[in-house]
């Protein structure tokens, strides 16, 4: 089955969307983790940090992060989750140096490792992790339900996965505020700062199209997840997922 932000593409229509997402994350890479916390006015630390939290009291000795970017969430999940081990996956090159250069300066190196990795098709072991998580990451999935597939393989039994994704509010007067910012200021803001105005066109245009709540819990129920359940944060800007295998 396909969903409608997977035909969404930064640059080409013809072209594969996983090739231009990491054609599109290497080039604003140095930029990125800025316009992140400058758009959401940096609310979405506290975002992370809910939901990382959301970890606390379940099993995380050994944690893939899937689509970590610059290592964002995979850093947090470090400082506060005190995991024997985090492996960092994306598909860009360019974010995940801005990330090792991040963790290093961090002293996080030894239990942090970045790995490049293509989340349709992880090279691990079934029943790696304790935990996989993705911040901000799902909706640029070339196949959503192909990528949760992997995510729960790669799970031990008892596992859990967690899912921060920005979304669309659905409510006035948010939902036409947030028109007005999506489809005018954050592509202003992107072109100035990042030099690519189709990068922060994209974006939020997947927010708009990914699916969200009770929609998005039967996908996971349908790519084998159990006791799923989601909360909305900030007038329904970001949702976050927990499931379990």
């Amino acid at each position: 089955m396909g969903y409608a932000q997977e035909d969404i593409k930064p640059y080409d229509a013809n072209a594969p969307k996983g090739e231009q997402v990491e054609r599109m994350f290497d080039h604003i890479a140095p930029k990125y983790d800025l316009l992140n916390h400058l758009l959401s006015f940096g609310i979405d630390r506290g975002w992370r940090r809910k939901t990382i939290d959301v970890l606390l009291t379940l099993p995380h000795a050994d944690i893939l992060d899937v689509a970590t970017g610059t290592g964002d969430f995979a850093m947090l999940a470090c400082r506060r989750l005190q995991p024997q081990r985090v492996v960092a996956t994306d598909v860009s090159e360019g974010m995940m140096a801005v990330g090792r250069d991040k963790v290093a300066k961090a002293g996080l190196s030894d239990v942090i490792e970045f790995r490049r990795e293509d989340c349709l098709a992880l090279s691990f072991d079934d029943g790696s992790f304790d935990a996989v998580t993705v911040a901000y990451g799902v909706r640029n999935f070339p196949d959503l339900d192909r990528g949760l597939r992997e995510m729960w393989r790669v799970l031990r039994p008892g596992g859990h996965a967690v899912i921060l994704e920005l979304t669309a509010p659905r409510r006035f007067p948010m939902k036409q505020l947030f028109w007005v910012y999506s489809h005018v200021a954050m592509p202003l803001l992107g072109r100035l700062l990042s030099k690519d105005r189709r990068a922060y066109t994209y974006l939020p245009r997947t927010m708009e199209a990914f699916p969200q709540g009770e929609v998005m819990k039967g996908i996971l129920e349908k790519a084998g997840f159990g006791h799923v359940m989601f909360k909305r944060y900030t007038f329904g800007l970001s949702t976050m997922y927990l499931a379990c295998k």
